[in-house]
């Protein structure tokens, strides 16, 4: 995989950048996993050193990570009580109808307690949208659909058990942005510098 921007930085300088996730890679830089074959993990596509994620991406997710040296910006970044957006989207089972997004709207009942109200709306195939490795499961006898889910917190698996609870299970998690930060223009695997903003 390549880099999309090298980095070069004097002393005392934030290094921020921006990756976007593979499917079925970790977000973190070394496999601590009981497993006998090795798992892909920042480290096979991240070569800076001294950067760490701000905030996780589940292994069967995809899309935009944050990562940095600076320990402020990662809190700012990750730690839910800043209420930082941000948005998915997610392709799910069935045609989620007015009720069933007035739903994630609103804020459903998980196990841990109810979510804060989102901004949920259906939404067409994402424009130039990669092929997943590997595609994800279709059933031809049920239909399925693009949703934009924006959330302003980070519970454990939250967008999928969001979408479950209203009758549509995701079947494929793209995190699209994270408060101005994007995925715009960077392919799978490739990461790019940013200045801090």
């Amino acid at each position: 995989m390549r880099r999309v921007a090298v980095a070069r930085y004097g002393g005392g300088m934030t290094r921020l950048i921006r990756f976007n996730k593979p499917f079925d890679v970790l977000s973190q830089f070394t496999d601590r996993g009981t497993t006998q074959s090795p798992r892909r993990t920042l480290s096979d596509f991240i070569d800076m050193s001294g950067v760490y994620p701000a905030g996780r991406l589940d292994r069967d997710s995809e899309g935009l990570m944050l990562l940095t040296d600076d320990g402020r910006l990662q809190a700012r970044i990750s730690d839910p009580k800043h209420k930082l957006a941000k948005t998915y989207w997610v392709q799910v089972e069935g045609l989620p109808g007015d009720d069933a997004l007035a739903a994630l709207r609103d804020g459903v009942t998980l196990r841990d307690g109810r979510t804060r109200p989102a901004r949920a709306r259906r939404m067409e195939q994402p424009a130039d949208l990669w092929p997943r490795d590997p595609p994800i499961r279709l059933r031809k006898s049920v239909p399925d659909c693009w949703i934009e889910l924006t959330i302003r917190e980070g519970r454990n698996r939250q967008v999928r058990r969001m979408t479950a609870a209203v009758g549509h299970p995701t079947l494929r998690l793209i995190r699209h942005s994270i408060g101005d930060w994007s995925l715009d223009g960077l392919a799978p695997g490739d990461w790019q510098t940013l200045t801090p903003g």
